[in-house]
């Protein structure tokens, strides 16, 4: 694994914010999970620090104290030149269910006209691709997707909405994902996920992390339908396959 040139620079008194080249690739992905993984295990103290990745960058929070700039600038490039390039954390790929049908689909048939393709086209595209789970973020346990086919790529909508249901699963740009909570939101929504993904109420609040991958199936109503009722009496289990390292 390739070494990169980083750009580290504060994020407030309490943060740093370090970021890879201006690109969506696995690649730098992988090497900020090596660089997390090289971090939590041998530099910073369990508990005090927080680690937020996203496409390109990692910012570190000091939770109780204020950083010395300066000093732990330097104290990252050495580490970053230290860390090993593997990650040595499990991933998985996540295969969500979701119904397309045309009374969670609100947007479906605007963005299959749009971009020139039949519905059924548009849903098959959309389940065919595997997603690479980029950063969390925006709500808790919004998913931030990479890997969306050019050909599906569309803008988010000209007026958000108000309200997007919890489950609801859009577009927008080149990102697909679910939303985790109801909340106002301008993507197009194609469907709606059965099952949640989300729970603050858990230990580990969010199924999916960062560097894990999300497929998506269709459903029909009637399996929507069942999954909710397994979903609430606490027997669904969300299919997850391992991803070999």
């Amino acid at each position: 694994m390739k070494k990169y040139s980083l750009s580290i620079r504060p994020f407030g008194v309490h943060a740093v914010l370090i970021e890879w080249p201006e690109k969506v690739e696995e690649a730098i992905l992988n090497d900020i999970l090596a660089f997390i993984a090289h971090l939590r295990e041998n530099c910073l103290k369990e508990g005090n620090w927080e680690l937020v990745p996203a496409y390109n960058s990692l910012t570190l929070v000091l939770r109780y104290d204020t950083i010395d700039f300066d000093t732990f600038k330097e104290q990252l490039e050495i580490w970053y030149a230290e860390k090993k390039d593997t990650v040595g954390v499990q991933n998985y790929l996540w295969r969500f269910p979701v119904c397309y049908d045309s009374v969670f689909g609100i947007d479906l048939e605007e963005v299959a006209y749009t971009l020139k393709i039949t519905v059924a086209e548009l849903i098959k595209k959309h389940t065919t691709h595997v997603y690479t789970v980029y950063g969390i973020g925006f709500l808790p346990g919004f998913m931030y997707l990479g890997g969306l086919p050019k050909e599906l790529e569309i803008p988010r909508r000209a007026t958000p909405r108000l309200k997007v249901l919890k489950g609801a699963v859009g577009l927008a740009g080149k990102q697909t994902g679910v939303y985790p909570e109801e909340s106002p939101g301008g993507w197009n929504i194609l469907g709606h996920c059965s099952v949640p993904i989300f729970d603050p109420k858990k230990e580990t609040p969010c199924l999916v992390k960062v560097g894990d991958k999300v497929q998506f199936y269709a459903i029909s109503k009637a399996e929507y339908d069942l999954h909710k009722i397994e979903a609430e009496v606490g027997i669904y289990q969300m299919e997850k396959i391992k991803i070999d390292a």
